[in-house]
C-alpha cells in the first residue's frame, strides 16, 4: 500500500470515492483497483476496518440492501472532503503517475516480447520443414516445431499481457470469470497437446 498512498491518504481517498456516489465494500475494492491501473488491489480486511472506523468518526454511514451493505458519506464527510480537496488532487496524481508508470512497463514488455518472438521466428524459418526433416533427422524435426511452438507462445503471451496491462492502465475491470474461461481454453490446449503427442 505504501508505494500507492501515503499515511492517511487511503482513508482521505475513500472518502473521496463515496462522495462520487455510495457503494458497498467490494465496490470500493474494485473501484481502488480500477484507478490504480491494478497496482493495488486492497483486501476486505483493509478496506472493512477503515470503513467502519470513518463510521464511528460520523463521517460514513452505511444500510443494508437485500444481503449487501451500502456505505454513503455524511455531512460531516462531505464537508472533510471539501476542506481537503487540495489533498484530495494530490493523491488523484499520484495515482496516474502510477497508471503511467504501468503504460510505460507495458510498452517495454511489448517491445522485449517482439524482439524475442522475432528470434524465434527467425531461428523457425531457418530450422528444415518437417518433411525435409522427415527424411533427414526426426530430433532436427522435433527441434524445428519446438522452435515453432515457443514462437507462438512467445506471441500470444505479449498480446494477453498487453491487452490486459493496457486495459488495467486505463481504468478497466478485469471479470474473473474471463480469466477463468482463459484458463479453461489454455487446460484445454494442453490436454489436445499431451493427446497429440502420445499418439506420436
Amino acid at each position: 500500500m505504501a508505494a500507492v498512498f501515503g499515511h492517511g491518504d487511503l482513508r482521505l481517498y475513500l472518502l473521496s470515492l463515496l462522495d462520487e456516489n455510495p457503494l458497498h465494500g467490494y465496490g470500493i475494492m474494485q473501484a481502488l483497483s480500477d484507478r490504480t491501473g491494478g497496482t493495488y488491489t486492497p483486501s476486505a480486511g483493509t478496506i472493512y476496518p477503515r470503513l467502519a472506523k470513518l463510521e464511528g468518526e460520523g463521517l460514513v454511514t452505511k444500510r443494508r440492501d437485500g444481503r449487501t451493505t451500502i456505505y454513503e458519506i455524511t455531512d460531516a464527510g462531505r464537508a472533510e472532503v471539501r476542506a481537503r480537496a487540495h489533498e484530495i488532487d494530490g493523491i488523484q496524481e499520484g495515482l496516474s503517475d502510477s497508471v503511467r508508470l504501468i503504460a510505460d512497463g507495458v510498452r517495454q514488455n511489448v517491445r522485449e516480447a517482439m524482439k524475442s518472438l522475432r528470434a524465434d521466428l527467425a531461428a523457425a524459418a531457418n530450422a528444415p520443414h518437417r518433411d525435409e526433416a522427415d527424411t533427414e533427422d526426426p530430433r532436427a524435426s522435433a527441434r524445428a516445431q519446438l522452435a515453432r511452438a515457443e514462437g507462438s507462445l512467445s506471441a500470444f503471451r505479449a498480446s494477453v499481457r498487453a491487452d490486459l496491462r493496457t486495459h488495467i492502465a486505463k481504468g478497466g475491470a478485469v471479470p474473473s470469470s474471463l480469466i477463468d474461461e482463459l484458463q479453461a481454453d489454455l487446460d484445454g490446449v494442453i490436454v489436445r497437446l499431451r493427446e497429440g503427442l502420445t499418439r506420436d
